[in-house]
């Protein structure tokens, strides 16, 4: 069902924020890792929003961090650097248990 443009699903989905940059190697296999997982039941419900941060400064700027890919859950920074599977798997199961 949607209502006012929204999907109730859209709703329920758990947001990661990611902040990257085009071409960096590694964001690149943090995004291939991080998909692999998304295909599992568990994290069905984790959405990931991506933000490069050449082309959004605005919104990069009002967060704090020096190394990409960074990731943010509620307001609060999960992983900041290179992420390799178990980094982004922990992230994934902090966020599903909240």
């Amino acid at each position: 069902m949607q209502e006012c443009g929204i999907n109730r699903s859209e709703l329920s989905m758990k947001k990661i924020i990611m902040f990257m940059q085009a071409g960096c190697p590694y964001c690149i296999r943090a995004k291939a890792i991080q998909q692999q997982l998304l295909n599992e039941a568990a994290y069905a419900g984790i959405h990931i929003e991506m933000i490069d941060e050449n082309l959004h400064p605005e919104i990069a700027d009002l967060y704090d961090y020096f190394f990409v890919p960074s990731y943010y859950y509620n307001g609060r920074k999960l992983h900041e650097g290179a992420a390799e599977q178990g980094d982004l798997r922990r992230i994934f199961e902090s966020v599903a248990a909240n």
